[in-house]
């Protein structure tokens, strides 16, 4: 015996009658008639169809890597589940270390603007967030107090009939009436190990509530849900962590000095790696300059790029106008401190009023200098990338840049991210660059973000490369 299905896709309507093995009889007759046989296979077909649906839901819902889709699935698969037509999740950890949010499922941005306006415990989604962080008691060391007996945990809320509960707070009311749902069910979002993740509530059109069959299910699901957004939550906060840093260690503005104007672009992999610019100023109205890339991605990579960038930065404002010194000092260091480690770094040392530029390059890919007359890469000698060799040494080039010609640095990720082989990457960048509108040249900002543009059609996030992509650009007045 075929026994119906729940919902197997998320979003298709759930409001199906209960399957046969969950129907109370006709009549006594019928169930007598009944074979015990038969009926003890309809419940097993019953099991069996609830289990295949948990199943590809809780599928689904392993497949989400971000929080916003794994809400989204949440709410879509327990819609389905408790055979509501919307909803919400609020996710609120207990440890106050973020990330709060509220997503809905068939609610418009200014509903849950709405919602929001209601006092948050006369909310059945708020009542189960305040239960759930006064049933974690702080820790007796800390208070000096005994711990509490432990109260029993609230599983869910259920209002069947939102009109006729006469203790419904008056703004709840009013806020029903306008955005047309009648009753709710919510669950609250808690683990053992993560405690208090946050709590979903689902609305229904009409009085009405799920059965027994239907809460059982979705608090099976909601287990495997809170788990999975409970390491979702931690995976956000690690890359936050990192991303902040990453900021942190690159300048947060870019100097003025007069006769230069600069600009800088910076986008990151999926897993973070170590390209950073930075432009500094230096005595006697000068400007340093410089990009590079550290071997390796992760946290780790962000560290050593930090410390290479600031070990640049001390060593230019010693010694700042010889840039093969500033390279050479930064390669011992580096094979001092990390000898394991690489990194390719490019440095300039700029007199804007001169309008004169001496640069030294460590296996880094030559700047672009970008103007109405001329758009070519400049000639820098060949080197290799600090920590390859014993010891590293190469020659420095001057360039005198004309009025409103612009210098283009740039770390290997720009190439890397087409895809293509080195030799095209270099001509689809040198076209990119020749192809700024003239209206555009005078900004440095526009030039930088004609050229990524350019390069990366497809938009840099939807690049297929975990490379880190840096540029900064100088234009010389």
């Amino acid at each position: 015996m075929n026994a119906p299905h729940l919902p197997k896709v998320a979003g298709i309507d759930s409001t199906v009658p209960p399957p046969a093995h969950t129907a109370p009889p006709d009549t006594a007759a019928s169930c007598a008639q009944a074979a015990p046989g038969a009926l003890i296979q309809d419940r097993l077909a019953g099991w069996v169809s609830d289990l295949t649906t948990l199943h590809e839901l809780t599928e689904r819902l392993s497949r989400t890597t971000t929080l916003d889709g794994a809400l989204d699935e949440l709410l879509s698969a327990g819609a389905a589940l408790v055979g509501a037509r919307r909803g919400l999740a609020v996710l609120e950890p207990a440890d106050g270390r973020g990330p709060d949010t509220t997503v809905g499922f068939g609610l418009a941005r200014a509903d849950l603007g709405h919602l929001e306006t209601v006092p948050r415990g006369a909310t059945s989604f708020g009542r189960l967030l305040d239960a759930t962080a006064a049933d974690t008691p702080a820790p007796a060391a800390a208070t000096g107090a005994t711990t509490p007996a432990p109260r029993p945990p609230v599983t869910e809320i259920v209002q069947p009939d939102l009109f006729a509960d006469d203790t419904l707070d008056p703004r709840h009311r009013e806020v029903a009436v306008r955005l047309g749902y009648a009753a709710s069910y919510a669950l609250p979002l808690v683990t053992d190990a993560a405690g208090r993740v946050g709590a979903a509530v689902w609305l229904y059109d009409e009085p009405a509530e799920p059965a027994e069959r239907r809460r059982h299910l979705i608090g099976l699901y909601a287990q495997h849900a809170t788990e999975h957004l409970a390491r979702l939550v931690e995976l956000d906060r690690a890359r936050t962590t990192e991303a902040t840093l990453r900021e942190e260690l690159l300048p947060p503005r870019l100097p003025r000095v007069a006769g230069v104007q600069l600009a800088a672009r910076h986008h990151t992999g999926p897993r973070g790696g170590g390209d950073w610019f930075d432009a500094l100023p230096l005595p006697e109205a000068a400007l340093g300059l410089a990009v590079g890339s550290v071997t390796g991605s992760g946290p780790s990579a962000v560290a050593a790029m930090g410390r290479l960038r600031a070990s640049l930065r001390a060593y230019a404002v010693m010694e700042g106008e010889d840039p093969v010194a500033v390279l050479s000092d930064l390669e011992l260091l580096l094979r001092l401190t990390e000898p394991a480690r690489s990194a390719t770094a490019l440095f300039a040392y700029c007199e804007p009023a001169l309008r004169k530029i001496v640069l030294a390059g460590a296996g880094h890919s030559p700047p672009l200098i970008i103007g109405e007359r001329r758009t070519e890469f400049v000639e820098t000698s060949l080197s290799a990338p600090l920590g390859m060799l014993a010891c590293w040494e190469a020659p420095s080039v001057e360039i005198r840049p004309e009025p409103g010609e612009t210098l283009l640095l740039y770390t290997d990720g720009l190439l890397h991210r087409t895809g293509e082989a080195m030799d095209r990457a270099f001509a689809k960048l040198l076209a990119a660059a020749a192809s700024v509108p003239k209206a555009a040249r005078a900004d440095p900002a526009a030039v930088a973000d004609h050229v990524l543009r350019t390069v990366l059609p497809d938009g840099l996030d939807a690049a297929d490369s975990e490379e880190d992509v840096a540029l900064l650009a100088a234009r010389f007045e």
